[in-house]
């Protein structure tokens, strides 16, 4: 996959793509023995994501040829920007498109004069916890009551090594 990708919105019909971006990336996951389900896990279907599409809480990263190759959806919670899942199809990764998507995320966490980005993420997979942390996000040692009762919820769901993070801006 060559030439110049896109970072924008995401319109309404993106939904459609969202679920297929998601499923190709988690395919990395079944090179790590504890979380390889991960990669098995069922992905939400396209009417989930159309009303955070039609909040502004969505962005995708489009190929040259028009298709979505990555996404990065959330929510605002308190005076956070918390992202719920950043991915990016198994073909465009590696070309800086995860960076650019969190970059769109924090630029509109700043428009709308947020106090921080926030995320959960694995702390030993390379692609998430040491990831976020070169971008400049913080591993949270005592998070603040909504980022712990997320890291207790997904460590009962089987997810180990969880932590919360957060970008100040």
């Amino acid at each position: 996959m060559s030439g110049p990708f896109t970072i924008r919105l995401a319109r309404p019909v993106d939904a459609e793509a969202l679920p297929g971006v998601q499923t190709s990336a988690g395919v990395l996951f079944r090179a790590i023995p504890d979380i390889a389900w991960v990669a098995d896990e069922p992905v939400d279907p396209p009417e989930h994501y159309r009303p955070m599409i039609a909040r502004g809480h969505v962005w995708v990263a489009e190929d040259a040829r028009g298709r979505v190759v990555g996404c990065l959806f959330g929510e605002v919670a308190d005076d956070a920007f918390h992202i719920l899942e950043l991915a990016v199809a198994q073909e465009a990764q590696r070309r800086g498109l995860g960076r650019r998507l969190l970059d769109a995320a924090r630029d509109h966490a700043r428009s709308q004069r947020l106090a921080a980005v926030t995320l959960t993420t694995f702390r030993h997979v390379a692609w998430n916890g040491p990831f976020y942390a070169r971008y400049g996000f913080v591993e949270l040692a005592h998070p603040e009551a909504r980022l712990a009762a997320l890291v207790a919820r997904e460590a009962a769901r089987g997810l180990p090594h969880r932590i919360a993070m957060r970008l100040a801006l």
